[in-house]
């Protein structure tokens, strides 16, 4: 055999071996999507596999790509702030790896928008996501509503797994983006419109009746009025507003459960006023009021990555309660801020920005990006969620899957325009 003939045969047995491993890629991102609402640790093992299964399927070009695009490269150039920030940290090394620890998901972004910006696999990925979230729905309503079992969900009825704010984030962006498919259906096929639309109002219900996350009302609300805007522009938006007054109306007076949620937040916001603290209101506003002080300490720069746990320490007193030595700030802008300061405010404010602007196009799976980006977004003004093991992956998938689905749309769009 010649020598031109064995180096077409190793071509060939090489993207055979590529091929090969981008199906498997694409099938563990699947199998996390399914596995993140349940368990951490599966979802761990299954990240790891991926990346093994992904490394052989990546060449320089398309990775340049994306690290030198906006949506890829700011989560890059975050997280290497994130590893210079440990420079100038005055705490053991130990705690600055922890505190960049939080960042390291962002690497994964690149890498989600190179493989579906290639795979045309995304939807088992978006199927798998919905068919687990919609067991996790029958499973927590199904704990709720049979009181008599012994094994009703670890702190809330009608949570089996993790927390009820991420699962009523989950909740959400699954009935947000049932509701962006019902209405691409309605003309054509009706009767499954219908059929979404219900589904989307069970989980809808289940934030309602089961289990609230305040934080989700507050996503749910700016969601709905950005899909009346996708819909009908100004004119969808008031709609959604009136629509949205009637059914949170509704709501109000269905549910004492959520009656009571919003209430005693309200009860906490005022006897915080008074001097107690020891409430989930109260501290978090404790945590907020301590962030600024630090950050007004080193406002450009930062203390350093990993300092938020020793300057929540540094001002304890005896009388301190233990709650309020915190490693979480319970905001994502004031969590980078105390860490890098406005330099790193300002590269995740522009993270956000491109990847919002990522999603801006009319199409199904950008809407279902940008329900992802927005919940995030507007959830950290209230936690952490970047730094976050199940929020956080939560978004780097939903950005990095349906964005390399929407620059592959764009690519082909710019090709068939190109022919003509």
């Amino acid at each position: 055999m010649s020598a031109r003939n064995l180096e077409t045969a190793a071509m060939i047995a090489d993207s055979r071996t590529r091929e090969r491993f981008a199906r498997i890629a694409d099938g563990l991102v699947a199998a996390v999507a399914v596995s993140l609402p349940w368990s951490t640790s599966a979802t761990s093992i299954l990240i790891v596999l991926w990346l093994i299964a992904l490394v052989p399927t990546l060449d320089a070009a398309s990775v340049r790509r994306e690290v030198m695009s906006p949506a890829g490269g700011l989560p890059l150039l975050l997280w290497a702030l994130g590893v210079a920030g440990m420079l100038w940290a005055d705490v053991s090394l130990e705690e600055r790896f922890a505190g960049l620890s939080g960042f390291h998901k962002l690497l994964v972004i690149p890498l989600l928008l190179a493989q579906f910006r290639r795979s045309g696999q995304a939807q088992w990925a978006l199927i798998g996501f919905l068919a687990s979230s919609a067991l996790l729905l029958l499973t927590s309503w199904v704990l709720f509503l049979t009181p008599g079992l012994t094994w009703r969900g670890a702190r809330n009825p009608g949570v089996p797994v993790k927390d009820y704010v991420f699962q009523s984030s989950i909740f959400a962006i699954c009935a947000f983006g049932l509701i962006g498919q019902a209405a691409e259906l309605w003309r054509a096929h009706a009767r499954l419109a219908l059929g979404l639309a219900l589904l989307a109002a069970v989980f809808f219900a289940d934030i309602i009746y089961v289990a609230t996350g305040r934080t989700t009302l507050v996503a749910m609300a700016v969601l709905l009025l950005l899909f009346g805007l996708r819909q009908l522009r100004w004119k969808g938006a008031l709609g959604a507003a009136l629509i949205g007054g009637v059914l949170a109306g509704g709501a109000w007076t269905s549910s004492s459960y959520l009656r009571e949620r919003v209430s005693v937040a309200i009860e906490q916001l005022g006897s915080h006023g008074t001097g107690d603290v020891n409430t989930a209101v109260g501290l978090r506003l404790e945590y907020w009021q301590k962030s600024l002080g630090f950050m007004v300490e080193a406002p450009i720069a930062g203390h350093g990555t990993g300092t938020i746990p020793m300057l929540f320490r540094r001002d304890a007193t005896a009388e301190t309660i233990p709650d309020l030595i915190t490693t979480n700030p319970h905001n994502q802008v004031l969590a980078v801020a105390i860490q890098l300061g406005l330099i790193g405010v300002a590269v995740l404010i522009a993270m956000w920005l491109a990847h919002l602007a990522l999603f801006r196009s009319g199409t199904l799976i950008a809407w279902l990006g940008l329900t992802v980006a927005v919940q995030n977004v507007v959830g950290s003004l209230f936690n952490s969620y970047l730094f976050e093991f199940s929020q956080g992956w939560l978004y780097v998938l939903g950005v990095g899957i349906a964005g390399g689905v929407v620059l592959r749309d764009l690519g082909e769009t710019g090709r068939a325009g190109g022919k003509q």
